[in-house]
Protein backbone atom coordinates (compact mmCIF):
# COMPACT_ATOMS: atom_id res chain seq x y z
CA UNK A 1 0.00 0.00 0.00
CA UNK A 2 2.83 2.36 0.92
CA UNK A 3 4.69 1.59 -2.33
CA UNK A 4 1.55 2.26 -4.35
CA UNK A 5 1.03 5.61 -2.63
CA UNK A 6 4.65 6.56 -3.19
CA UNK A 7 4.44 5.70 -6.88
CA UNK A 8 1.23 7.67 -7.25
CA UNK A 9 2.77 10.74 -5.62
CA UNK A 10 5.85 10.47 -7.84
CA UNK A 11 3.61 10.16 -10.91
CA UNK A 12 1.62 13.23 -9.84
CA UNK A 13 4.82 15.24 -9.34
CA UNK A 14 6.02 14.28 -12.83
CA UNK A 15 2.70 15.33 -14.34
CA UNK A 16 2.82 18.66 -12.54
CA UNK A 17 6.40 19.19 -13.71
CA UNK A 18 5.36 18.34 -17.29
CA UNK A 19 2.49 20.84 -17.12
CA UNK A 20 4.79 23.56 -15.78
CA UNK A 21 7.35 22.78 -18.44
CA UNK A 22 4.72 22.93 -21.18
CA UNK A 23 3.39 26.27 -19.94
CA UNK A 24 6.87 27.78 -19.67
CA UNK A 25 7.90 26.45 -23.07
CA UNK A 26 4.76 27.96 -24.57
CA UNK A 27 5.55 31.28 -22.90
CA UNK A 28 9.10 31.18 -24.29
CA UNK A 29 7.78 30.43 -27.77
CA UNK A 30 5.30 33.30 -27.49
CA UNK A 31 8.06 35.68 -26.40
CA UNK A 32 10.23 34.67 -29.36
CA UNK A 33 7.28 35.04 -31.73
CA UNK A 34 6.40 38.50 -30.41
CA UNK A 35 10.01 39.65 -30.75
CA UNK A 36 10.34 38.28 -34.29
CA UNK A 37 7.01 39.68 -35.47
CA UNK A 38 7.65 43.00 -33.76
CA UNK A 39 11.04 43.39 -35.42
CA UNK A 40 9.70 42.37 -38.83
CA UNK A 41 6.85 44.87 -38.54
CA UNK A 42 9.22 47.63 -37.44
CA UNK A 43 11.56 46.86 -40.35
CA UNK A 44 8.66 47.13 -42.79
CA UNK A 45 7.63 50.49 -41.31
CA UNK A 46 11.19 51.80 -41.47
CA UNK A 47 11.71 50.65 -45.07
CA UNK A 48 8.38 52.10 -46.18
CA UNK A 49 8.99 55.45 -44.45
CA UNK A 50 5.74 55.26 -42.46
CA UNK A 51 4.95 58.94 -41.67
CA UNK A 52 3.98 58.53 -37.97
CA UNK A 53 7.22 56.65 -37.25
CA UNK A 54 9.25 59.20 -39.22
CA UNK A 55 7.68 62.05 -37.26
CA UNK A 56 8.45 60.28 -33.97
CA UNK A 57 12.06 59.69 -35.00
CA UNK A 58 12.70 63.25 -36.17
CA UNK A 59 10.91 64.86 -33.22
CA UNK A 60 12.87 62.86 -30.64
CA UNK A 61 16.17 63.49 -32.43
CA UNK A 62 15.68 67.26 -32.72
CA UNK A 63 14.45 67.84 -29.18
CA UNK A 64 17.20 65.80 -27.57
CA UNK A 65 19.79 67.42 -29.84
CA UNK A 66 18.76 70.90 -28.77
CA UNK A 67 19.04 69.87 -25.13
CA UNK A 68 22.46 68.28 -25.70
CA UNK A 69 23.80 71.43 -27.39
CA UNK A 70 22.80 73.63 -24.47
CA UNK A 71 23.92 71.26 -21.65
CA UNK A 72 27.56 70.35 -22.17
CA UNK A 73 27.96 68.52 -18.83
CA UNK A 74 24.95 66.37 -19.65
CA UNK A 75 26.41 65.57 -23.06
CA UNK A 76 29.75 64.62 -21.48
CA UNK A 77 27.97 62.13 -19.21
CA UNK A 78 26.18 60.64 -22.22
CA UNK A 79 29.51 60.21 -24.00
CA UNK A 80 31.00 58.50 -20.94
CA UNK A 81 28.12 56.06 -20.65
CA UNK A 82 27.79 55.36 -24.37
CA UNK A 83 31.49 55.21 -25.30
CA UNK A 84 32.97 53.66 -22.14
CA UNK A 85 30.56 52.06 -19.67
CA UNK A 86 28.02 50.63 -22.14
CA UNK A 87 30.29 50.45 -25.17
CA UNK A 88 29.86 47.20 -27.19
CA UNK A 89 33.55 46.38 -26.81
CA UNK A 90 33.24 46.62 -23.01
CA UNK A 91 30.11 44.46 -22.92
CA UNK A 92 31.55 41.84 -25.28
CA UNK A 93 34.69 41.70 -23.15
CA UNK A 94 32.51 41.06 -20.09
CA UNK A 95 30.76 38.20 -21.91
CA UNK A 96 34.13 36.80 -23.01
CA UNK A 97 35.37 36.81 -19.40
CA UNK A 98 32.15 35.13 -18.30
CA UNK A 99 32.55 32.46 -21.00
CA UNK A 100 36.13 31.79 -19.89
CA UNK A 101 34.93 31.44 -16.30
CA UNK A 102 32.25 28.96 -17.40
CA UNK A 103 34.89 26.92 -19.20
CA UNK A 104 36.95 26.94 -16.00
CA UNK A 105 33.91 25.69 -14.11
CA UNK A 106 33.48 23.03 -16.84
CA UNK A 107 29.99 24.30 -17.64
CA UNK A 108 30.61 23.45 -21.29
CA UNK A 109 27.10 23.78 -22.68
CA UNK A 110 26.38 27.03 -20.87
CA UNK A 111 29.69 28.46 -22.11
CA UNK A 112 28.81 27.41 -25.65
CA UNK A 113 25.39 29.06 -25.34
CA UNK A 114 26.91 32.34 -24.11
CA UNK A 115 29.50 32.41 -26.88
CA UNK A 116 27.06 31.45 -29.65
CA UNK A 117 24.49 34.02 -28.49
CA UNK A 118 27.05 36.84 -28.37
CA UNK A 119 28.60 36.00 -31.74
CA UNK A 120 25.23 35.43 -33.41
CA UNK A 121 23.93 38.74 -32.12
CA UNK A 122 26.92 40.62 -33.52
CA UNK A 123 26.77 38.94 -36.93
CA UNK A 124 23.00 39.31 -37.29
CA UNK A 125 23.24 43.00 -36.38
CA UNK A 126 25.96 43.66 -38.97
CA UNK A 127 24.08 41.73 -41.66
CA UNK A 128 20.85 43.61 -40.97
CA UNK A 129 22.64 46.97 -41.16
CA UNK A 130 24.17 46.01 -44.52
CA UNK A 131 20.79 44.92 -45.90
CA UNK A 132 18.74 47.92 -44.69
CA UNK A 133 21.42 50.60 -45.35
CA UNK A 134 19.64 53.28 -43.36
CA UNK A 135 21.45 56.58 -42.98
CA UNK A 136 22.13 58.05 -39.56
CA UNK A 137 20.55 61.33 -38.43
CA UNK A 138 22.07 64.42 -40.05
CA UNK A 139 21.84 67.16 -37.41
CA UNK A 140 23.33 70.68 -37.35
CA UNK A 141 26.34 71.00 -35.04
CA UNK A 142 26.40 67.28 -34.12
CA UNK A 143 27.67 66.42 -30.64
CA UNK A 144 28.77 62.91 -31.66
CA UNK A 145 29.68 60.87 -34.73
CA UNK A 146 29.38 57.17 -35.51
CA UNK A 147 30.44 55.15 -38.57
CA UNK A 148 28.34 52.76 -40.61
CA UNK A 149 24.63 52.41 -41.11
CA UNK A 150 21.94 53.20 -38.57
CA UNK A 151 19.35 50.39 -38.35
CA UNK A 152 19.41 48.55 -36.01
CA UNK A 153 21.42 50.18 -33.25
CA UNK A 154 24.45 47.99 -32.56
CA UNK A 155 24.82 49.50 -29.08
CA UNK A 156 21.20 48.68 -28.18
CA UNK A 157 21.39 45.17 -29.61
CA UNK A 158 24.72 44.36 -27.95
CA UNK A 159 23.45 45.66 -24.61
CA UNK A 160 20.32 43.50 -24.89
CA UNK A 161 22.21 40.30 -25.72
CA UNK A 162 25.10 40.94 -23.31
CA UNK A 163 23.06 41.79 -20.24
CA UNK A 164 20.70 38.90 -20.98
CA UNK A 165 23.67 36.51 -21.17
CA UNK A 166 25.17 37.86 -17.95
CA UNK A 167 21.92 37.62 -16.02
CA UNK A 168 20.73 34.28 -17.39
CA UNK A 169 24.08 32.75 -16.44
CA UNK A 170 24.74 34.45 -13.10
CA UNK A 171 21.18 34.64 -11.71
CA UNK A 172 21.36 31.23 -9.96
CA UNK A 173 24.43 32.40 -8.02
CA UNK A 174 22.66 35.45 -6.58
CA UNK A 175 20.37 35.62 -3.53
CA UNK A 176 16.80 36.44 -4.47
CA UNK A 177 16.96 40.10 -3.37
CA UNK A 178 20.21 40.68 -5.25
CA UNK A 179 18.85 38.84 -8.27
CA UNK A 180 15.90 41.22 -8.52
CA UNK A 181 18.20 44.23 -8.05
CA UNK A 182 20.58 42.99 -10.75
CA UNK A 183 17.74 42.39 -13.19
CA UNK A 184 16.60 45.97 -12.57
CA UNK A 185 20.13 47.25 -13.22
CA UNK A 186 20.30 45.19 -16.42
CA UNK A 187 16.98 46.54 -17.71
CA UNK A 188 17.98 50.11 -16.76
CA UNK A 189 21.29 49.68 -18.61
CA UNK A 190 19.64 48.37 -21.77
CA UNK A 191 17.14 51.23 -21.79
CA UNK A 192 19.91 53.69 -20.90
CA UNK A 193 22.07 52.59 -23.82
CA UNK A 194 19.24 53.28 -26.23
CA UNK A 195 18.57 56.70 -24.72
CA UNK A 196 22.21 57.78 -24.99
CA UNK A 197 22.35 56.85 -28.68
CA UNK A 198 19.27 58.90 -29.53
CA UNK A 199 20.28 61.79 -27.24
CA UNK A 200 23.73 61.97 -28.87
CA UNK A 201 22.09 62.15 -32.29
CA UNK A 202 23.73 59.05 -33.80
CA UNK A 203 20.57 56.92 -34.00
CA UNK A 204 16.88 57.30 -34.60
CA UNK A 205 14.52 56.03 -31.91
CA UNK A 206 13.33 53.26 -34.26
CA UNK A 207 16.98 52.12 -34.64
CA UNK A 208 17.16 51.58 -30.90
CA UNK A 209 13.80 49.84 -30.78
CA UNK A 210 14.96 47.57 -33.60
CA UNK A 211 18.16 46.75 -31.70
CA UNK A 212 16.19 45.82 -28.60
CA UNK A 213 13.77 43.58 -30.50
CA UNK A 214 16.46 41.88 -32.58
CA UNK A 215 18.64 41.27 -29.52
CA UNK A 216 15.69 39.80 -27.64
CA UNK A 217 14.93 37.57 -30.62
CA UNK A 218 18.47 36.20 -30.73
CA UNK A 219 18.49 35.45 -27.00
CA UNK A 220 15.07 33.79 -27.09
CA UNK A 221 15.93 31.61 -30.08
CA UNK A 222 19.30 30.46 -28.71
CA UNK A 223 17.90 29.80 -25.23
CA UNK A 224 15.18 27.58 -26.70
CA UNK A 225 17.52 24.72 -27.76
CA UNK A 226 19.34 24.98 -24.43
CA UNK A 227 16.06 24.47 -22.58
CA UNK A 228 15.18 21.60 -24.94
CA UNK A 229 18.48 19.93 -24.02
CA UNK A 230 17.63 20.31 -20.33
CA UNK A 231 14.27 18.66 -20.95
CA UNK A 232 15.90 15.79 -22.87
CA UNK A 233 18.23 15.14 -19.94
CA UNK A 234 15.36 15.08 -17.45
CA UNK A 235 16.09 18.45 -15.83
CA UNK A 236 13.17 20.64 -14.88
CA UNK A 237 12.88 23.97 -16.61
CA UNK A 238 13.20 26.98 -14.30
CA UNK A 239 11.61 30.44 -14.59
CA UNK A 240 13.71 32.66 -16.82
CA UNK A 241 14.37 35.12 -14.01
CA UNK A 242 16.23 32.40 -12.08
CA UNK A 243 18.71 31.73 -14.88
CA UNK A 244 19.21 29.00 -17.45
CA UNK A 245 21.11 26.48 -15.34
CA UNK A 246 20.51 26.45 -11.56
CA UNK A 247 22.93 23.53 -11.27
CA UNK A 248 25.76 26.01 -11.89
CA UNK A 249 25.88 26.57 -8.14
CA UNK A 250 26.89 22.93 -7.75
CA UNK A 251 29.56 22.93 -10.47
CA UNK A 252 33.13 22.78 -9.27
CA UNK A 253 36.26 22.72 -11.40
CA UNK A 254 38.28 19.54 -11.42
CA UNK A 255 41.65 19.85 -9.66
CA UNK A 256 44.65 20.27 -11.98
CA UNK A 257 46.86 17.22 -12.44
CA UNK A 258 49.72 16.91 -10.01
Amino acid sequence: MLDRTTRRRARDRRRQADRRYGARLLAAAALAAVAVVGFALLLILVESGWPPLWRLDTSAARRLHVFALSHHEWTAVLHLLSDRVWDPVTLRAAVAVLTAWLLYRRAWRLAAWAAVTAVTGGLVGLLTKAVVERARPALPDPVAHAPGYSFPSGHAMTATTSFAILMLVLAPLLPRVWRIACWCVAVFSVVGVGFTRVALGVHWFSDVLGGWLLGLTVVALTAWPFEAWRADTGRERTPVGQGLEPELTEATPEPPPA
